[in-house]
């Protein structure tokens, strides 16, 4: 259903794909950002962009069941970080790796950005995820 490609002609990357192909004919959900606000809209871990990313991914985790998928389905991803830092941009990283995303592993962009859409919002990410029959 999913085949994830790493080219040989290009420089590895650190736990993810260069590419992710699905055979036509499979359901697909593009799932709106993912942001770090709980089940009452309170921002979790506020100044926190770690506490922030576990939270986005807990929620991401909700999205996907909510269509019968899970993260081992998702093909893609991009990460959103408020921050031009590389060591957080890597502790977000490591989240993410951590949350069985990269197992795959999928195709993801690690961005680093001015500012996200809710007051004090440092993380969220979107994705694309394979529904399986």
């Amino acid at each position: 259903m999913i085949r994830r490609v790493t080219v040989p002609s290009l420089f590895p990357p650190p736990a993810y794909s260069h590419v992710s192909v699905v055979e036509a004919g499979t359901r697909l959900a593009f799932l709106a950002g993912s942001v770090p606000l709980d089940a009452q809209g309170e921002l979790a871990g506020p100044g926190d962009p770690v506490r922030q990313a576990e939270q986005v991914v807990a929620n991401l985790r909700e999205q996907l069941h909510a269509v019968g998928s899970d993260l081992e389905h998702v093909v893609a991803t991009d990460v959103y970080v408020v921050s031009g830092e590389p060591a957080v941009l890597s502790a977000v990283w490591a989240v993410v790796e951590a949350s069985g995303l990269s197992a795959g592993p999928h195709s993801s962009t690690l961005i680093g950005v001015a500012c996200l859409g809710y007051s004090g919002q440092l993380v969220e990410i979107t994705a694309t995820a394979v529904v399986p029959d």
